[in-house]
């Protein structure tokens, strides 16, 4: 087994008290903590946040997203991330990981301004709504303007392998203003490549399925979502292979 570069901070996305606690102890640097990630990460119930608070001892960022979809949100659901940020915050999480964006697609700068201010001493994500935005660069000079610590980027493509020239750009032009973290399709067979984009900060999930231990099983019910494809007897838990082949691929730059 390699021990991880020093350089490099592995950040491990969770939605389960299990996977939190998996992760932390295999060596990931630091949890983004949601619910429902099949649904690309929500805002995680407060007792998740507790518990995984007072079981770890890594940093955990707590994601603070209202609903699926687009970023663009409603006065109500505006006021819904404030009530979470303070959640988060008394908790005990280390961090908050947040977008918000306007119908044009630049950056929402007076709402994010005023979740910044809220979300201190935590520290802040831009998480892939960045993703979403019309002008990249002009979106991360907003970000640091604001005073957003982290953004998390596939620089705009479904992968971060796909987005690798405009992550490069990203990290050339951060100038260690903020930090810029390549998330989404990182293994371990492109990790050293997404690692040549200049980012120390990777992103990624840890997940495997299981076959419950319930005996009895009624396969006639399905599953009672659609989003993971999973029936409701199978069981997704922390991948401690997946993250040995990332971490030991890094280990050897």
């Amino acid at each position: 087994m390699h021990s991880l570069n020093k350089k490099f901070a592995l950040e491990v996305a969770v939605d389960t008290f299990e996977q939190a606690v998996s992760a932390a102890k295999q060596g990931a640097t630091r949890l983004e903590l949601c619910a429902a990630l099949s649904e690309g990460g929500l805002t995680p119930p407060s007792s998740l946040m507790i518990s995984v608070n007072r079981k770890i001892n890594i940093p955990v960022h707590v994601m603070i997203r209202p609903r699926r979809g687009d970023f663009l949100y409603s006065d109500a659901e505006f006021e819904q991330m404030q009530m979470d940020i303070v959640n988060a915050k008394s908790s005990g999480a280390k961090g908050v990981v947040f977008g918000i964006l306007d119908s044009k697609g630049d950056i929402d700068k007076e709402r994010m301004s005023l979740l910044v201010k809220l979300s201190k001493p935590m520290k802040v994500t831009c998480h892939r709504a960045f993703d979403m935005v019309a002008e990249p660069f002009v979106a991360m000079e907003s970000l640091i303007g604001i005073g957003v610590d982290y953004i998390l980027t596939s620089g705009g493509s479904q992968t971060a392998e796909d987005g690798f020239e405009v992550i490069s750009e990203l990290a050339k032009r951060a100038l260690g203003r903020i930090v810029i973290m390549a998330g989404s399709g990182i293994n371990p067979s492109n990790a050293t490549l997404i690692a040549g984009t200049g980012v120390n900060d990777l992103h990624f999930t840890c997940r495997k399925s299981v076959q419950s231990s319930m005996s009895h099983k009624n396969f006639a019910l399905g599953s009672m979502g659609s989003a993971t494809g999973l029936t409701e007897y199978e069981i997704e838990i922390f991948d401690h292979d997946k993250f040995n082949g990332i971490r030991d691929a890094l280990s050897r730059l």
